[in-house]
């Protein structure tokens, strides 16, 4: 048994180890979508505005912009903001496009990313013709969103952040569960006996480590800090549900109980790991 203990716990130690060499180079950046639905019908710039005065630190590419419509959209920037690509960040680059990419029922989509894509900010769209919008002020709440510009109805509305956190916890949870119940069954428990016990104890320690890692992945997206923290997580978790298996599960011996808690924990770490870039991206992309 010490053998096998010994083996598992090197394992995922191992694991954290390649996770951090593998990842430390790379990792989500800031993103924000706006979706303009009744979108206008001529020509027109929409850009996020950034707090302060255009210092010229970042310089935006004017190529292929229209010059009339660059310079009106410029003058509609109200005192104190600046263009993040109209004129240029003055934190940090910044990629984004001012006339967006057409999608399903007319809507248009425009996507800020990379690291210079600000935490305050308000939206600017300008037309041909002149007519100008000017959002409230906006908080970006999570590492990666999309808000919404109703351009008939002059109106801006980000989407609730409830749902991601709800979504990312059942798509790493759940098959927690699943996971949990086929090895209680691989390892020869009765699943009529156990099922009350594998399921309170999963709540209790599952719950709450897939409950925070939830919270983690939406603000903060899935890198290097995500795995940094998940493993060591998931190690502290593993052995805490092997002891309970030990003491509780019915059935079969202690021993086979706390080998099927810490085998059915780094099955389910392994499953973490494929999942969670995969299904945090899903996330997004639907939120």
């Amino acid at each position: 048994m010490k053998r096998r203990f010994r083996a598992a716990v090197l394992l995922l130690v191992l694991t954290v180890l390649l996770t951090t060499v593998v990842f430390a180079d790379s990792g989500p950046k800031p993103q924000l979508a706006v979706r303009v639905v009744h979108a206008p019908q001529e020509a027109y710039y929409l850009d996020l505005l950034d707090e302060g005065t255009y210092t010229g630190a970042y310089e935006t590419d004017e190529t292929g912009l229209d010059p009339a419509l660059l310079q009106a959209f410029r003058a509609a920037i109200p005192s104190g903001w600046h263009g993040c690509i109209s004129q240029g960040s003055t934190r940090a680059p910044i990629w984004g496009d001012l006339t967006g990419q057409a999608g399903e029922n007319g809507e248009m989509l425009h996507t800020f990313r990379y690291v210079g894509v600000p935490q305050t900010y308000r939206i600017l769209m300008v037309t041909l013709s002149g007519e100008v919008f000017l959002s409230d002020v906006l908080q970006r709440d999570t590492l990666q969103s999309i808000v919404t510009v109703d351009w008939a109805a002059k109106t801006v509305e980000p989407q609730p952040v409830y749902r991601g956190y709800a979504l990312q916890f059942l798509a790493t949870f759940v098959p927690t569960l699943v996971i949990e119940f086929l090895v209680l069954l691989l390892f020869g428990f009765s699943l009529r006996e156990n099922w009350k016990t594998v399921l309170l104890v999963n709540f209790l320690t599952q719950g709450l480590l897939h409950g925070y890692f939830a919270l983690f992945a939406v603000n903060n997206g899935v890198g290097p800090g995500y795995f940094m923290l998940f493993f060591p997580a998931e190690l502290v978790i593993a052995l805490l549900e092997a002891f309970i298996y030990r003491a509780a599960l019915r059935g079969r011996s202690k021993r086979r109980a706390f080998l099927c808690g810490l085998c059915a924990n780094v099955c389910s770490a392994a499953l973490g790991f494929f999942l969670a870039e995969p299904v945090w991206q899903f996330v997004v992309s639907i939120s």
